[in-house]
């Protein structure tokens, strides 16, 4: 068995959109949209200014997906990544692949210079907060709120 994780290219998309309808179909806050799931990935692929999307690969097959944001924190002076989109397809769970992407993202992030990573996931998805704890990631004393335009 083959594992590679690299960036996305173009050719990606559609099973990262897939990818995407899986993932928001487990998350109360969003709703699959194919259309929107695909501008979305377009715009960071085309702007790798604001970010990287990255790759899982099993024997040259996408199995999973992390879309890296790029921002700017005062507090930190610097950069700073937001991990949105996580996900590992259902039949490559438990093997440790999300170990291996997530570790993957942050030793890119600690290349680029970056101070911190951030990370959302949905409130009670248990087991993914639990892996994330693993990971050294630790629940924030801040909030997420939203406000649609």
């Amino acid at each position: 068995m083959s594992i590679k994780i690299d960036f996305a290219t173009e050719h990606d998309l559609p099973q990262l959109a897939d990818l995407l309808t899986e993932l928001f179909s487990l998350e109360c806050d969003f709703t699959p949209e194919r259309d929107k799931q695909l501008r979305g990935l377009r715009l960071i692929l085309n702007e790798p200014q604001l970010g990287k999307l990255f790759v899982l690969r099993v024997d040259g097959q996408v199995a999973g997906m992390v879309n890296a944001l790029i921002t700017i924190s005062t507090a930190e002076g610097g950069k700073v990544l937001l991990l949105e989109d996580v996900i590992v397809s259902q039949t490559h769970r438990g093997g440790g692949r999300g170990r291996q992407l997530i570790e993957h993202v942050l030793h890119w992030a600690g290349e680029q210079g970056m101070s911190r990573v951030t990370l959302l996931a949905d409130r009670d998805n248990h087991p993914a907060l639990a892996f994330y704890r693993t990971l050294g990631f630790e629940l924030s004393h801040m909030k997420v709120l939203r406000r649609k335009l």
